[in-house]
């Protein structure tokens, strides 16, 4: 791993004393690096995040940890509504469509287990863009993989536990928010949940989308 400072003048500090204890991954979908980077430390735009990660693995820190970096919108996870004072933003360099280089995912895990130790940040913490801010964004994708993480304890992966159900829909979207997800209607908060534990699949809600929110909901309920 690589790591390079360059600081982002866009960053403040975070608000009640705040802890970090989520982790928050998003893609750029920007065509390179350097645009990214230029990007995350235009005053302008008022958007940072604490790392970025170029396509060959080398970690460019814009925040320090201690910080509020502005990666997170009006995002909510669980009863956290303001995200940013709560979390580290990891960027990695993706144009959004693309598969993620080697690289760059050896260096996601060396940078992520130094947060999860410095912070004592939970798997189930390790989250997506696409999670706290699932009406609007989508990163990091349907390409990214979250199972990797899981097996370096590094994230969660669902797994399917028996259910009894008389209205899959409304059970379902009750697990769904005891999972972590805001008040959305089903149909916003299903494609953000299969982006993370059911990859590129697409239909009608039905039973497998409720055991495994289900065993998700009841293992790791969010804060």
């Amino acid at each position: 791993m690589i790591l390079r400072q360059v600081t982002s003048p866009n960053f403040g500090p975070r608000r009640e004393n705040a802890r970090p204890d989520l982790v928050v991954i998003h893609y750029t979908a920007m065509a390179d690096c350097a645009a990214a980077e230029r990007t995350l430390c235009n005053p302008e735009l008022e958007v940072s995040a604490h790392y970025l990660i170029s396509e060959g693995g080398e970690v460019i820190q814009l925040v320090p940890e201690d910080q509020r970096a502005w990666h997170a919108g009006a995002g909510q996870w669980g009863s956290v509504t303001d995200v940013n004072s709560r979390s580290i933003g990891i960027e990695l360099s993706n144009i959004g469509t693309a598969p993620f280089a080697a690289k760059q995912m050896d260096a996601l895990e060396d940078l992520l287990r130094g947060i999860v130790d410095r912070w004592d940040v939970r798997p189930e913490r390790v989250i997506g863009h696409s999670d706290l801010a699932p009406h609007r964004k989508i990163d990091p994708g349907a390409r990214f993989d979250w199972n990797r993480l899981a097996r370096q304890g590094l994230a969660i992966r669902a797994a399917e536990t028996e259910v009894a159900t008389d209205d899959l829909e409304g059970d379902l979207l009750n697990a769904l928010r005891n999972v972590g997800y805001a008040d959305h209607p089903l149909g916003v908060l299903l494609p953000a949940f299969r982006l993370r534990h059911r990859q590129r699949y697409d239909g009608p809600a039905d039973l497998t989308d409720l055991r495994l929110a289900s065993y998700l909901a009841e293992t790791y309920p969010a804060l």
